[in-house]
């Protein structure tokens, strides 16, 4: 890990960073800017994302890829109605010394995909909830540490509802992103289809390492926030709550329950990241307000009222912006 005079040299530094980091994963995932932005942020913030997205939208490569380029080891648990929480944070057998022994799951990795978490039960859904939240997980009464850093990317499939269980609020709630990818451009979807169907082979190169990524976490926790940015961040939060005062008509109306305080905190965190990726040294409001879509999408939760009028969470968040 290379040493940084001072916190303007490595926010210069990080900056600088993101860029190679994008140029990496540009060489494989063709398009989805914005995408891969949020997600390189939720990283880079200690922060887990759910990417939604219909199937061959490449959710899976993409979180791959990052793995690669950020030299973190991987794991991929693909989420069935029969599978059970053991399968993920492992489980004691006795081996042939008669002593019960510990066998580590694929949750002891620093990328976890969980891929198609809707697909199985609440019980297994909420074997991650420990691991998500406390970076550890116990079995047998022993804690187990998690590597550092450890981030869950999970995905989930808009379209298909038969077979799914809809993922409950507190799990939700651990989430920092809630990220959408849409479908290709015309002129990307050429581009994907002439890269995936010829020979050519890509060599990723390694951007950054585990070590690095833990030095930019405390970094991005150290950059200073004013108030007034702070005070929009929480503001905007608690306009989510249709019980609460400062609340509009439209919360009143079409909002069943708002964010949490961990929106708040979400906001203030992914506007100080995204602040030092555009050279700033420190957030202003447009660096909340490019964040709220995605920390507040999977917070607000409508009432039956929205849902008759097809109102989605989008189009109430923009208009509480």
């Amino acid at each position: 890990m290379q040493a940084y005079g001072t916190d303007i040299d490595a926010a210069n530094a990080l900056k600088n960073k993101f860029a190679e980091i994008k140029k990496a994963i540009g060489q494989v995932i063709v398009g989805q800017e914005e995408v891969v932005d949020r997600l390189i942020i939720s990283i880079l913030c200690n922060g887990h994302s759910l990417l939604v997205g219909v199937p061959g939208l490449a959710k899976t490569l993409l979180v791959k890829t990052v793995a690669d380029v950020l030299d973190l080891s991987f794991k991929r648990i693909q989420f069935t109605p029969d599978l059970m929480p053991s399968d993920i944070v492992g489980a004691e057998i006795l081996d042939e010394a008669r002593h019960f022994r510990f066998i580590k799951g694929p949750v002891f990795a620093n990328i976890i995909l969980a891929d198609e978490i809707n697909r199985t039960p609440p019980k297994t859904q909420a074997a991650l909830l420990e691991a998500m939240q406390e970076r550890n997980i116990t079995s047998g009464g022993t804690l187990y540490k998690l590597p550092a850093p450890f981030f869950v990317l999970a995905t989930q499939n808009p379209i298909e509802q038969e077979g799914t269980y809809p993922l409950p609020e507190a799990q939700l709630d651990r989430f920092m992103f809630q990220i959408w990818l849409d479908y290709p451009s015309f002129a990307d979807e050429v581009n994907i289809v002439r890269t995936t169907t010829g020979a050519s082979h890509v060599e990723l190169s390694k951007v950054l390492d585990a070590e690095g990524i833990l030095y930019f976490q405390e970094l991005i926790r150290r950059v200073p926030v004013p108030d007034n940015v702070l005070e929009y961040a929480v503001g905007l939060v608690q306009k989510t709550r249709p019980n609460n005062d400062t609340a509009p008509a439209v919360a009143k109306q079409y909002i069943a329950y708002g964010a949490g305080p961990r929106a708040s905190q979400y906001l203030i965190l992914g506007a100080k990241c995204h602040a030092l990726l555009q050279g700033k040294y420190s957030p202003d409001i447009e660096d909340v307000q490019a964040m709220a879509m995605s920390v507040l999408r999977h917070r607000v939760v409508r009432n039956y009222k929205a849902e008759a009028e097809g109102i989605t969470q989008e189009s109430l968040i923009k208009q509480l912006l």
